[in-house]
C-alpha cells in the first residue's frame, strides 16, 4: 500500500525518463512544470509518498514514480538505441517511470490513451537533466530530442512512430518487430530473402509497423500492398506472431 491508498506506483510501466545522477525532478517540479506547460496538473500529490504523484490530462490520469527526494532506481538497459551516443550507460542514471493510473486497466494499449501518455513525455523532456526516454514495451532507449522529434507528427495526424513506440531487430534472414505486441497482440517477422538492400526492407518493416498498429491484429492470411514497397503477403504463425514475406 502507498500513500492513501494508491497500490503499486509505477506497475504497468509504459516509459521510463532517465536522468543524469543527482537531478531527478520532485513533485515541486512536476506540478511547476504542468502549471507552465498547460501539458497536464498534478491532481494526486499523497501525503508522506513523496516519490510518486498522479498526473492528468484530458481526463486520464498517469502515475510518475522515483521522483525524489526517494531513494534512487537505476536505468534498466535497451537493446534497441536511437539518438543516443554508443557509451551511454543506462544503468548510471536514475529513472522516474509512467504508469497508467488504476482505472485505465486494460486500456492502457488503447491509441488514445498512448497518445495522452506520451503527451505527458513530450512535457517532461523539458525537464532539466533528462537524458533518454525508454518506452518500456519497445525495451528502447532514445534521446529527448529524438523521441520529441519523432512522435509529433502522429501526434499532429502523421505515421505511427515505428522507432520511438516500436522497435526493429535484424536477423539473419529476417527482420522481427519489437513491442508491436502492445498494439495488437502480435508480433511480426519479415522475412528478408531475395537480395534486398537493408534500405528497402528497414523501410518496408517500418511502414508495416504503422500499418498494423492502423489495421490491428493479422487473423487471416491476406496480401497488402504498401506504397514505396510493393506486395507482402501476411499470414499468422500462431495467435502471436505474424510471418511476413514478398508476394
Amino acid at each position: 500500500m502507498v500513500g492513501n491508498g494508491r497500490v503499486n506506483a509505477g506497475e504497468g510501466a509504459m516509459a521510463t525518463l532517465l536522468f543524469a545522477p543527482g537531478t531527478r525532478p520532485d513533485a515541486d517540479a512536476l506540478v511547476r512544470l504542468g502549471q507552465t506547460s498547460n501539458a497536464f496538473a498534478v491532481s494526486h500529490r499523497p501525503t508522506g509518498t513523496p516519490g510518486w504523484v498522479e498526473l492528468l490530462r484530458d481526463g486520464l490520469t498517469f502515475d510518475i514514480s522515483g521522483l525524489a527526494p526517494d531513494d534512487a532506481r537505476p536505468g534498466a538497459g535497451a537493446p534497441l538505441r536511437m539518438g543516443l551516443a554508443a557509451a551511454f550507460d543506462a544503468g548510471a542514471h536514475e529513472a522516474l517511470v509512467l504508469a497508467p493510473g488504476p482505472h485505465l486497466a486494460g486500456a492502457q494499449n488503447l491509441l488514445p490513451v498512448v497518445q495522452v501518455a506520451v503527451r505527458l513525455l513530450v512535457a517532461m523532456a523539458d525537464l532539466p537533466g533528462v537524458a533518454a526516454i525508454g518506452w518500456v514495451p519497445a525495451e528502447n532507449l532514445v534521446s529527448p530530442s529524438w523521441f520529441v522529434n519523432a512522435v509529433m507528427p502522429w501526434l499532429d495526424g502523421g505515421p505511427f512512430p515505428a522507432l520511438a513506440l516500436a522497435g526493429l531487430k535484424r536477423r539473419t534472414d529476417r527482420v522481427a518487430s519489437s513491442g508491436l505486441a502492445f498494439f495488437i497482440g502480435q508480433e511480426f517477422e519479415l522475412h528478408t530473402s531475395g537480395g534486398r538492400p537493408a534500405e528497402a526492407e528497414a523501410r518496408a518493416a517500418v511502414r508495416l509497423l504503422d500499418w498494423l498498429v492502423a489495421h490491428g491484429r493479422v487473423d487471416t492470411a491476406q496480401a497488402v500492398t504498401l506504397p514505396g514497397v510493393g506486395t507482402l503477403w501476411l499470414e499468422a504463425e500462431d495467435r502471436d506472431n505474424i510471418s511476413i514475406r514478398w508476394a
